[in-house]
């Protein structure tokens, strides 16, 4: 046992520690799937009431470490959660995503952005970071999250989610300068943020670059990497110790370059073998995935035989058990509790 082991066992495999085995945690482990969730939605039918309400979002957060404790405890929140705070009004709307008010498409409108002040405009991110480090200990490890700057700016510029893209794009490739400035405002906003959640309790924190998947590779490294990077070397500067994990849906284009980001840890997903991933990012790089959450529709031999694939490919170093993306909401619960269960029971598997 080396001198960490009474650190918790992701936070170690996130720093690169050999771990008698890869620790597990799923991506939306909170929310719409188990009953208990859906029980306090109904109590709390807005989703910023219960993402901002501290006692409504610990609960929920608290609840799959309840039901099936996982080596993750993640905050329960939204990448949209800060826009306000830089004087970018969103709402969440049930079942579809931010909306933004007033979308962001002029120059006068990136000028008028103010720095975040976390302290003023999220306190509730401390009180619910602090319970949840008080609630689970050394026995997980507790996950803050940021959203991307492109993923930010895509939300802010598109107004909503979006399948084509088309508003964000057009000013890309059309009017770049405006976006550039909107993109580095954000990076800083966004570091300010990583950092006081770390600063507030988060023992490692996932950034998700959820629409850079849609980006072209060359548009990638020019519209999404340069802002990772910037986010991650300042976080860097002040907190080197704590691991960084990036997340880019539909990556598997892009892992090269996403290797490139500073991320300590690259959340591979399901479209590319685990295999593959380890071969094409290297040795030195630490991975985190790649079951499609569609697995837990399958039966339990099923879902036991895609964990042992995945774990057996990545190796017995650096790896974070998850799936590729969030639980999806019919997943039946006894299956995600097998799959914690059956991860709970393995032994680092040596390639």
């Amino acid at each position: 046992m080396g001198i960490s082991s009474h650190e918790p066992l992701l936070l170690r495999a996130a720093r690169g520690e050999i771990v008698a085995r890869p620790p597990v945690w799923m991506m939306r482990q909170a929310g719409r799937y188990m009953k208990a969730y859906r029980d306090l939605r109904e109590k709390y039918p807005s989703f910023r009431d219960r993402s901002e309400i501290p006692e409504v979002a610990i609960e929920i957060s608290l609840q799959p470490w309840r039901a099936f404790q996982p080596d993750g405890v993640i905050l329960f929140s939204d990448i949209v959660t800060p826009l306000p705070g830089l004087g970018i009004d969103m709402d969440i709307a049930e079942g579809k995503g931010p909306i933004i008010h007033s979308p962001i498409r002029t120059q006068e409108q990136v000028d008028n952005l103010h720095p975040l002040d976390p302290e003023e405009s999220l306190p509730f991110i401390k009180t619910i970071l602090q319970a949840l480090r008080q609630e689970v200990g050394n026995k997980s490890t507790v996950l803050g999250f940021v959203g991307a700057p492109w993923t930010l700016a895509a939300y802010a510029v598109e107004g909503k989610g979006s399948k084509s893209y088309a508003m964000i794009k057009s000013m890309a490739f059309s009017d770049p300068t405006i976006l550039h400035q909107f993109l580095g405002k954000l990076a800083d906003a966004i570091a300010t943020y990583v950092r006081y959640q770390i600063d507030c309790g988060a023992q490692v924190v996932q950034m998700f670059d959820s629409w850079a998947g849609q980006l072209s590779p060359q548009d990638y490294e020019t519209f999404a990497l340069p802002y990772q990077q910037r986010v991650f070397q300042q976080v860097k500067q002040t907190h080197p110790d704590t691991p960084l994990i990036l997340l880019v849906s539909g990556s598997a284009g892009l892992l090269e370059r996403m290797a490139k980001s500073g991320a300590d840890v690259i959340t591979v997903d399901w479209t590319v073998d685990m295999a593959d991933a380890r071969a094409r990012l290297g040795k030195h790089v630490k991975v985190q995935g790649n079951l499609d959450p569609g697995v837990l529709f399958g039966s339990k031999e099923f879902i036991r035989d895609r964990i042992i694939d995945t774990v057996r490919k990545a190796g017995n170093w650096g790896h974070i058990l998850n799936l590729g993306h969030g639980v999806l909401p019919e997943t039946p619960e006894e299956n995600v509790a097998f799959f914690f269960e059956t991860a709970k029971q393995l032994k680092a598997v040596s390639c």
